[in-house]
């Protein structure tokens, strides 16, 4: 199939699931509030309870299990919303712990690659060039971003441990670069434009826009809620549809996309 024809294809088909998931399942934008509330009180409770630098380490890796479980939460409701349409209360008590350890696992490898690019790599190019240290590093934080894009979809759709998690989402990527970034580059076009702001987490669970109790602060907020929850049911969406089909057989098949 022509590749402009499957992207028309793909998306009109995505769009129109999209629309119909998202306007049943409103109530995943506020999910983003009780995040924020649950990240200022976990800053509070580290902040009193790990004051002491000797228990720093514990800090780390609490915060870390605690960042897994609200990841794992909005995945799994993103999953919910993808498998049956609809989410409920129940479905967020139980989504911190569906995926954690999974997701904790993704995040652990990040933290080691990042550790030992930084006690080991970075340290010699830092003596040799300066500006190149910096640059580099720039470089692997975008290609972290870019090879990584569908790390999250990849986490709750597919079952697999968190390093097959990871070479997964890179085979992905690779495959299917041009059907999964236009897309995604549209989008977050359109993010940036109506918010001003830039998705740089490849696990973001919520649009990142700085909340303030102002009017024009909770409406700006609420919009960005709005847009970023679209933007990850469409994802997902999506993926489900390029992971499990190829050019060829979405052609043989393209009834089933209008």
């Amino acid at each position: 199939m022509d590749i402009l024809k499957d992207l028309l294809l793909v998306n009109r088909s995505t769009l129109r699931k999209t629309s119909k998931l998202f306007l049943s399942n409103w109530a995943i934008v506020f999910t983003g509030f009780a995040y924020t509330i649950l990240n200022i009180a976990l800053f509070i409770v580290i902040g009193i309870l790990f004051s002491n630098s000797i228990l720093g380490f514990f800090s780390g890796i609490i915060s870390a299990i605690v960042s897994s479980a609200m990841i794992s939460n909005f995945l799994y409701l993103l999953n919910q919303i993808m498998r049956y349409g609809k989410i409920t209360f129940q479905d967020f008590k139980d989504g911190f712990t569906v995926y954690l350890w999974k997701v904790y696992g993704v995040l652990f490898i990040g933290w080691a690659a990042s550790f030992l690019y930084g006690r080991i790599i970075e340290p010699v190019i830092y003596s040799i060039n300066y500006s190149l240290a910096g640059t580099l590093s720039f470089i692997i934080s975008l290609l972290v971003l870019i090879l990584m894009n569908a790390l999250p979809e990849t986490i709750y759709q597919k079952h697999y441990s968190a390093w097959e998690t990871v070479t997964y989402t890179f085979n992905f990527v690779k495959e299917n670069w041009i059907e999964w970034f236009v897309p995604n580059i549209i989008m977050l076009g359109i993010f940036y434009l109506v918010t001003g702001n830039v998705i740089r987490d490849v696990l973001a669970i919520s649009s990142g826009y700085f909340f303030s109790l102002s009017i024009r602060g909770i409406v700006l907020y609420i919009i960005g809620q709005i847009l970023f929850t679209f933007i990850m049911i469409y994802r997902g969406i999506l993926f489900d549809t390029l992971s499990t089909s190829t050019r060829r057989k979405r052609a043989y098949m393209q009834h089933l996309y209008k």
